[in-house]
C-alpha cells in the first residue's frame, strides 16, 4: 500500500463476505415471522406481554445484524516499529448455527508498515463483523485477513475469547466456559519472538 497523495487514505469498510445483507432486512416480515414463531410454540398470543414481542425481537435483530457506519483514515507511519496492541475490546454477536448470542472480548495487535490506523477503529473493526450471524473462528479470520489487506503491516495478531449461549443455556449447559481463537499474519506468524511477545501482552495484560 502506497501513499500516492499526500500523507492519509481511507480504508475500504469491513463489510466483505457478510451472511446477512441489512439493505435487506424486511422488518415487517420479520415481525410476521417472529410471531408465527410464538404461536409454533404454543403461546398464548393474547397475554398481554407478548402483545409487543414480534416487533421487538425484530427490531432486535436488525440491530444486532446492522453494522454502523463504518470510516477509517490511515496515516502515514513516521518511524514506530513495535506491536499496536489494543486489547479487551468488547464485542456480542448472534452463533449462526442456533441464533443464540456468544460475547466477549478482542485483542488486535498489528506491526505498522507503512501506514497505522486509530486505535479506535480497531474497536469499530471488530464491531462490523461482529454484527452479522458469525462463526466465532470465521470472525477472527475476517478481523486479521482486513487489517492484513487495508494497512499492509509487518504482522498482524487477533485474539477472541467468549461465551457462547448456545453452549451456557442448552446443550452440555456448561456456564462460564470460554471459546478461545487466534489469527496470525505476516512477522507473527513467521517469527517466534514476535509471535510470543504478542501472546505474552494478551496473557499478561489480563
Amino acid at each position: 500500500m502506497k501513499f500516492e497523495d499526500g500523507d492519509r487514505r481511507t480504508a475500504a469498510p469491513p463489510t466483505p463476505a457478510r451472511i446477512v445483507d441489512a439493505s435487506k432486512f424486511d422488518l415487517a416480515a420479520a415481525e410476521r415471522a417472529a410471531h408465527e414463531l410464538l404461536r409454533a410454540m404454543g403461546a398464548d398470543l393474547d397475554h398481554p406481554g407478548l402483545l409487543e414481542t414480534p416487533r421487538r425481537v425484530a427490531a432486535s435483530f436488525a440491530e444486532l445484524l446492522t453494522p454502523a457506519e463504518f470510516g477509517a483514515t490511515l496515516f502515514r507511519n513516521e518511524g514506530y516499529d513495535e506491536l499496536v496492541l489494543v486489547r479487551d475490546i468488547a464485542f456480542q454477536s448472534l452463533c449462526m448455527h442456533h441464533l443464540l448470542p456468544f460475547h466477549g472480548v478482542a485483542h488486535v495487535a498489528y506491526l505498522p508498515g507503512e501506514c497505522i490506523i486509530g486505535i479506535s477503529k480497531l474497536a469499530r473493526v471488530v464491531e462490523a463483523f461482529a454484527r452479522d450471524l458469525q462463526l466465532q473462528e470465521r470472525m477472527t479470520m475476517q478481523i486479521a485477513d482486513w487489517l492484513e489487506e487495508e494497512l499492509s503491516p509487518r504482522g498482524v495478531g487477533v485474539v477472541l475469547s467468549a461465551e457462547h449461549m448456545c453452549m451456557t443455556i442448552r446443550g452440555v449447559r456448561k456456564p462460564g466456559s470460554r471459546t478461545v481463537t487466534s489469527a496470525v499474519r505476516g512477522m507473527l506468524r513467521k517469527d517466534a519472538r514476535t509471535r510470543e511477545e504478542f501472546f505474552s501482552l494478551v496473557e499478561r495484560c489480563g
